[in-house]
């Protein structure tokens, strides 16, 4: 197993930039989450929670996934530091072994660009969803400046289409909806939601 860093970067993780960035994802994915008040969510690759842990007043409960225990033990301490009753963490890598678990809705933000093998996870993600859930994945469209061995270089809406719907997602949209500037390996990029139904 190589090392993880993100354990490495847990306990600095949380710099200003990402929290901005979290901020402007948080305002896109709430949009996402109306009506969602009775509904089981679970953040895969949480790290120390900046997204889903501001979403928790739109749904019924959250589970923060992630394969860096120390990601978690911060995410766990905010939980605890701001008295969310309805958050809990577990320490899981679906690309290992996916343990039983069900949930109305699965979010991945700035993920799944660093699973190799893309369509494995979202076939995970599909088995945990419940009939009718939903997918909700952030991430970095295509970009040709970037070049790194272990990140994707973001992805194309119509290849990230077609990988969903060979997986079985169905109704799914995709939107580019923020334009940065060094957000993506100290490159200006774009991100876009991607939302489809199981």
């Amino acid at each position: 197993m190589e090392s993880n860093v993100f354990e490495e970067m847990a306990n600095r993780y949380d710099t200003k930039d990402r929290i901005e960035l979290a901020k402007v994802i948080v305002n896109e994915v709430r949009g996402e989450l109306q009506n969602s008040k009775s509904k089981a969510l679970i953040d895969y690759g949480s790290g120390t929670g900046l997204v889903s842990l501001e979403l928790t007043d739109l749904v019924d409960t959250v589970l923060l996934v992630d394969s860096s225990k120390k990601m978690l033990e911060v995410a766990e301490a905010k939980i605890s530091h701001k008295g969310i009753s309805n958050a809990k963490v577990l320490y899981s890598d679906f690309t290992q072994a996916t343990p039983e678990l069900k949930a109305d809705i699965v979010f991945m933000s700035l993920v799944l660009l660093h699973i190799p093998d893309t369509k494995n996870i979202l076939q995970e993600l599909y088995g945990i969803l419940n009939d009718g859930g939903k997918l909700i994945i952030v991430d970095f469209d295509k970009n040709e400046k970037i070049n790194h061995p272990k990140v994707h270089n973001g992805f194309s809406h119509a290849e990230l289409k077609k990988t969903l719907s060979e997986v079985g997602f169905k109704s799914i949209e995709i939107n580019t909806f923020h334009h940065g500037s060094h957000i993506f390996m100290n490159q200006d990029a774009s991100m876009f939601l991607v939302s489809s139904e199981k």
